[in-house]
């Protein structure tokens, strides 16, 4: 079963992208910050990792990067929703960093499933 590991501090959206991940047949994990991700995706790589860049202790920016130091072929969906300018900096930058996809929140739920299905067949 194909697997992916949310890394996002939003208590809330993190169980809307597990539910919507789950039904659709993929094993989900979940982490609150990007230590608790690494140290997660360390013990139990994932096909996909979902990473907010806007986190406390590690945020999502130094968890690519880390990320893609030791693991380079990990497919990753940066996600962030830091104010409109924000948001699209912070992501352009995650994109530079080594993220396969970059979305802005709102994520909508067929957006999420789209682009995850999209790196699980290979894409990018």
């Amino acid at each position: 079963m194909p697997s992916v590991l949310v890394i996002d501090d939003e208590e809330q959206l993190v169980e809307v992208f597990k539910k919507a991940l789950t039904i659709h047949g993929l094993e989900v994990s979940t982490a609150s910050d990007g230590n608790a991700g690494l140290s997660l995706f360390r013990l139990a790589p994932t096909d996909v990792v979902v990473c907010d860049i806007l986190m406390p202790t590690k945020d999502g920016l130094e968890t690519i990067i880390a990320l893609r130091k030791e693991f380079p072929a990990v497919k990753i969906i940066a996600v962030s929703g830091g104010g409109r300018a924000a948001a699209a900096g912070y992501l352009e930058t995650a994109k530079l960093l080594g993220a396969n996809i970059v979305l802005e929140k709102p994520v909508t739920i067929k957006r999420l499933l789209d682009s995850v299905n999209y790196l699980l067949e290979g894409g990018i």
